[in-house]
């Protein structure tokens, strides 16, 4: 079975836009767990422009599926949190300090030393980690020799192709470096831009991935159709 984790940035940035505390994270962690996600993900930055550390460590004891923290490790106060809280699973992404969201992954080859090295911290503690990873057979081959439990495939190329039209040529890439994670041992997730349209084709041609992370396409869904019925409707897309 895929699991959904849903991402609840959005929510924070709502919340932040105004001050206080409406919408609650909390509250949309609880509810995205009662309305049937398999897990909740957050993505904490260091200007704390949305997720804040304060809510990282606030949303923990609530927590009755599972925890990801997805964040860049080259900020030591992001792994003390990560170390602190000991969600179930870690995801590195290499975002730039202000980067206004993900997109690309790891060179795996590059930074493999890098890689092998802050894996293995998280992994010590007891921590699952995944990273960002393109589509790209070498840089999955890369992945497997860092000693990560699993790769995000990193998906806006996938739905950027996908809404043009070109769904074959959009999945191809995705398909060949999924292959070559199971053909590895490695665990699979997959990430960004996935909606309500383009993300039963993707589980349909990889039905071996683990773990999709939706949060800002079924953020915008939920202010029309309902948190709850969003849920299920991108559980649905899973099945």
């Amino acid at each position: 079975m895929t699991k959904l984790s849903v991402n609840i940035n959005k929510f924070a940035t709502l919340r932040n836009s105004r001050g206080g505390d409406n919408p609650s994270v909390v509250k949309a962690a609880i509810d995205a767990q009662k309305f049937g996600a398999d897990g909740v993900t957050v993505h904490p930055r260091p200007d704390e422009r949305h997720i804040t550390y304060k809510d990282v460590r606030d949303i923990r004891p609530i927590i009755t599926t599972e925890f990801n923290i997805e964040g860049n490790p080259t900020e030591q106060k992001f792994v003390d949190l990560v170390l602190e809280v000991k969600p179930h699973q870690v995801t590195l992404v290499p975002d730039a300090l202000g980067q206004l969201t993900s997109d690309h992954g790891w060179d795996t080859i590059k930074h493999k030393e890098y890689l092998v090295n802050i894996i293995s911290v998280f992994k010590n503690a007891g921590i699952r980690v995944s990273i960002f990873v393109d589509p790209i057979i070498g840089m999955v081959e890369g992945a497997a020799l860092t000693g990560t439990d699993r790769i995000e495939l990193y998906t806006e190329g996938y739905a950027r192709k996908f809404a043009s039209g070109n769904k074959e040529d959009a999945i191809a890439p995705y398909v060949a470096a999924a292959t070559k994670a199971k053909e590895l041992g490695l665990g699979l997730n997959a990430g960004h831009d996935l909606d309500l349209q383009n993300l039963a084709y993707f589980k349909q041609n990889i039905p071996w991935i683990d773990e999709v992370s939706i949060g800002h396409a079924l953020v915008c869904d939920a202010l029309y159709l309902g948190y709850e019925n969003t849920i299920q409707l991108y559980k649905r897309q899973l099945l």
